[in-house]
């Protein structure tokens, strides 16, 4: 079992800036597709952004393409979710996901780990 740990969220006031970062417990393989969702109250949870295990490819929502940058970290299996300009729609608990074979990379149902989320709130 791999187990996730997200860090980095927190309160940031509209138009500020988080970092998120995300590591995996395998750091035996490389070829984990790693991305992020995020679940607001009383909402589904939706994708974020998702890069592939080389790094080469990403993805990003409509709503953050633009605001969010995706990228993989220094460590093996580690993502990062660098959020610039944050509105108050931008809160939720982030979540990191990771899988070996995801077709779809945004879809949650295609991942194969989660991690406990962290809070993201932005205040207006």
């Amino acid at each position: 079992q791999v187990r996730l740990v997200e860090s980095g969220g927190g309160l940031v006031q509209a138009g500020g800036s988080l970092r998120l970062s995300c590591a995996a417990s395998d750091t035996t393989s490389s070829n984990y597709h790693m991305g992020w969702f995020r679940q607001a109250p009383g909402k589904e949870r939706e994708f974020v952004a998702a890069v592939t295990w080389k790094g080469s490819t990403t993805y990003y929502s409509d709503s953050v393409k633009g605001r969010f940058t995706v990228s993989r970290g220094r460590g093996i299996n580690t993502v990062t979710l660098q959020m610039t300009n944050l509105e108050p729609e931008d809160t939720a608990v982030y979540y990191c996901a990771a899988g070996a074979v995801v077709p779809d990379m945004t879809r949650n149902d295609e991942y194969d780990y989660w991690g406990q989320g962290t809070q993201v709130t932005v205040s207006s």
